[in-house]
């Protein structure tokens, strides 16, 4: 089905997590965006994208006013992003993103992980080699032909874009253009309905697992989705949600 179709499967098919988890996740992000650049979503671009990237996925209104609140009031906390790479069964890869503010518990949470999977922690670097790092934009409202025009209009490029059975439109493109395809897009369509607008890892190969070694990796996968400090898992597993 062509490499757009792979595309979708590695970003629009990653385990979801639990909705309490989802909320600490967004709460985390805002609250940094907002420390960074200031509490107003009207002068923050960064802040007011991220809420809407939040009420869209559904997080409550008292979630997202915490975590502006908390810059308000001059409450400090730090996070930080670590990045943990890794191989599984059956020639398997995996990228686990987190959000943190203490180091040392998030690593107690995720090598136990990797070791009752009889997966493996991997150097830095030893799999984000192989991941091309993507934007991904889903969307309604325009046909490919109309979107390619949309794009030349706004002066920016894609890498691909595809028409999906229900008439949606995807778009991968480099991942500093994100909000620039999205602009186009919506300078040409104000009405257009984004469904998925995120920056991703998308693996150059994939793999297909059975028998004990699809055990094993589902394994890792909910035991690393149980860490309270992992943001995102990536894989190159290609017959796994």
């Amino acid at each position: 089905m062509g490499r757009a179709h792979e595309v979708r499967k590695a970003a629009m098919e990653k385990t979801a997590a639990a909705k309490a988890k989802l909320y600490s996740r967004f709460g985390k992000e805002i609250y940094l965006i907002a420390k960074q650049g200031g509490p107003d979503t009207d002068a923050n671009l960064a802040l007011r994208r991220i809420v809407d990237r939040a009420k869209k996925a559904q997080v409550p209104t008292d979630v997202i006013k915490r975590a502006i609140d908390k810059v308000k009031s001059g409450v400090t906390e730090n996070y930080e992003t670590l990045i943990y790479e890794g191989y599984g069964p059956g020639g398997s890869t995996i990228i686990v993103e987190c959000l943190t503010d203490n180091v040392n518990r998030t690593l107690s949470q995720v090598r136990p992980a990797f070791t009752k999977s009889k997966a493996k922690l991997a150097a830095t670097g030893a799999v984000t080699y192989a991941y091309d790092t993507i934007s991904l934009l889903a969307f309604k409202g325009l046909d490919e032909e109309q979107t390619l025009e949309a794009l030349i209009m706004g002066e920016v490029d894609a890498k691909d874009i595809e028409t999906q059975e229900d008439g949606s439109i995807i778009i991968t493109g480099e991942p500093t253009d994100l909000y620039q395809i999205k602009t186009a897009i919506e300078t040409a369509c104000p009405e257009a309905d984004f469904t998925v607008e995120e920056i991703t890892r998308v693996p150059q190969d994939y793999v297909e697992l059975a028998g004990e070694d699809m055990e094993l990796f589902e394994r890792l996968l909910n035991l690393l989705n149980e860490c309270d400090d992992v943001d995102t898992i990536y894989h190159n597993v290609s017959n796994i949600g």
